[in-house]
């Protein structure tokens, strides 16, 4: 089949079935993580952030081209999710904007918009990397401009584009020494490569075979189920099950015995608990939803399978009541209240964590970071939340900071970016925080105040590599100095030990331990031992942040 013009509703099952490969292959993705840390999340961000993109071209399918790429546009912008998925925005915004005027396009037309995609791209990134989705993305667009300057079939053009992703995917290690050390190629562009792939199967009237990697997003169904019921409709008190509980079950084989786990009967069995119930397993983990009276008896059950991880329990009467307090805020009334002068914005996982920048001055506190990136859209929201003239965004996560640039310039407000890349890093900004100085001013102390404090971070490794010159195996605690991986260890005291002998120097004076969900206070105590007899000169404080998959971490000032 030979296609010379592309129209709007063509191209709209095409973003639709690109959004649907990525998503099937999001695990896949998430799997190509370099490092070997708990937080491997470029398919996760990726696909929520196509997925908001294909969702807003779905509400406006139409037949000119031109509306539909503005509709995928503003959905990847407010959708998107970390480093990979502003960049994603950002290759459609190019995209996008190349064809808003046109009715339909052709071959030549849909390769120039492909070449101008990469070039917004590139120019939305400070520092662009070669060896990424960057470069993945460029030689797929100089393959489509020669390939349409030869023929006016869209499909081959699509054809040829493919093609030319996978190359450059496959020498995207020869680009980067650490994607060949680690053996993998980059995952943002692999991405890529499963998004054109889903343009080309609907150009050509292909299916594509469902990914075995496939595994439903448990936040997206929590949503989803959340989202049944608006809060604004129904009364506190008529809450039949209070509390929302949600946690892992990693399975055992000697709790299980002979009798291997069946999806179907736990489901059945939970459901006497409550209402609201998910429960997705596949053959190591089960994660489990559900709104129940009673969360204790809920977690006792499921700990008859196996170890219970990651769990959080909320009391939904309370938030229910917050909510009904922030749309009232949020009326055209509340929102002539007279603006404050300053607001801070800042993001964090661990409800400890968010306390303690909520006590040092922060207005509001996005829960994510890690697995849970924040989209441009969740940040858009805080900071209009705030109802202040200027805003200080303080990320605290490297893959953060790009979605938080991306809200500060779709924003009417001052809004300033800390580029904080750690928790540490954004609590040492914010305590350089002075509300009597001027913007400026406070920017440039909030942006020196980054260097005033080293951070460390102990993790374990969730699978086997090889890596700045250490032997990693699954479950080693490995301890990270800035984000490199420096110790390793079977023992997570020993790792964190070492970790600190390596960070810890003459002008140090102050070590503050923050406590995750994986550790336990007598490690705590025993790291403290440790502090004040080796380093008699440091004052060490302790906080109990209950952030995930990092057992401590640690700020050295």
């Amino acid at each position: 089949m030979s296609i010379t013009v592309l129209e709007g509703k063509r191209f709209a099952e095409m973003v639709i079935q690109g959004a649907n490969h990525l998503s099937s292959n999001a695990k896949y993705v998430d799997a190509l993580n370099v490092f070997p840390v708990p937080d491997g999340d470029t398919g996760t961000n990726m696909n929520l952030s196509m997925t908001s993109g294909a969702k807003e071209v779905q509400n406006n399918i139409q037949s000119h081209i031109g509306k539909v790429g503005t509709s995928l546009s503003r959905g990847l912008l407010m959708g998107a999710r970390g480093n990979s998925g502003v960049i994603l925005s950002q290759l459609f915004r190019g995209f996008s904007k190349s064809i808003e005027q046109k009715e339909s396009i052709s071959a030549s037309e849909f390769s120039q918009a492909l070449q101008f995609g990469v070039e917004t791209a590139y120019k939305a990134v400070m520092k662009p990397v070669e060896g990424t989705i960057l470069t993945v993305a460029k030689d797929a667009a100089k393959k489509a401009v020669q390939s349409a300057g030869i023929n006016d079939d869209i499909v081959v053009v699509m054809e040829d584009v493919v093609n030319a992703a996978k190359v450059s995917l496959s020498k995207t290690p020869d680009l980067l020494p650490v994607l060949k050390e680690v053996g993998v190629v980059d995952s943002g562009g692999q991405g890529l490569v499963f998004v054109y792939e889903g343009f080309l199967a609907v150009l050509k009237g292909e299916e594509l075979p469902e990914s075995s990697q496939n595994l439903v997003s448990m936040n997206e169904l929590v949503n989803a189920e959340h989202h049944k019921n608006v809060h604004s409709v129904i009364n506190t008190e008529d809450i039949e099950f209070g509390y929302c509980t949600e946690f892992m079950v990693r399975l055992e084989e000697d709790k299980l015995g002979n009798k291997p786990f069946s999806e179907e009967e736990f489901r059945e069995a939970l459901s006497n608990y409550g209402d609201s119930l998910l429960v997705i397993a596949d053959d190591e983990v089960v994660k489990i939803h559900i709104h129940s009276n009673q969360p204790g008896e809920v977690l006792t059950f499921g700990q008859q399978y196996g170890n219970l991880i990651k769990m959080k329990i909320e009391n939904m009467r309370e938030q229910h009541s917050s909510l009904l307090e922030l749309d009232r805020s949020n009326t055209p009334e509340a929102s002539t209240k007279e603006q404050k002068e300053y607001g801070i914005v800042t993001v964090s996982m661990g409800s400890g964590i968010a306390d303690l920048f909520r006590s040092i001055g922060a207005d509001y506190v996005i829960e994510g970071g890690q697995t849970m990136n924040p989209s441009t859209e969740d940040i858009v929201n805080a900071v209009k939340h705030v109802n202040a003239k200027k805003v200080f965004i303080l990320p605290n996560n490297k893959n953060i900071i790009m979605a938080a640039e991306q809200a500060a310039d779709v924003l009417e407000e001052d809004v300033v970016v800390i580029s904080s890349k750690t928790v540490p890093q954004g609590m040492s900004a914010l305590l350089a925080f002075n509300p009597s100085s001027d913007l400026q001013a406070n920017e440039s102390n909030m942006k020196a105040a980054l260097d005033h404090v080293k951070t460390g971070q102990i993790t374990y490794a969730v699978r086997d590599t090889s890596i700045d010159g250490l032997q990693i195996e699954t479950g080693d605690f490995m301890g990270l100095a800035e984000g490199k991986i420096i110790v390793k260890s079977k023992d997570k005291t020993e790792s964190s030990r070492e970790l600190l002998k390596s960070m810890i120097d003459e002008d140090s004076e102050i070590v503050t331990i923050i406590k995750g969900e994986d550790a336990s206070m007598d490690e705590v105590d025993s790291l403290v031992a440790f502090l004040e007899e080796n380093y008699d000169q440091v004052e060490v404080e302790v906080h109990d942040g209950k952030q995930p998959l990092y057992a401590f971490i640690f700020a050295i000032e």
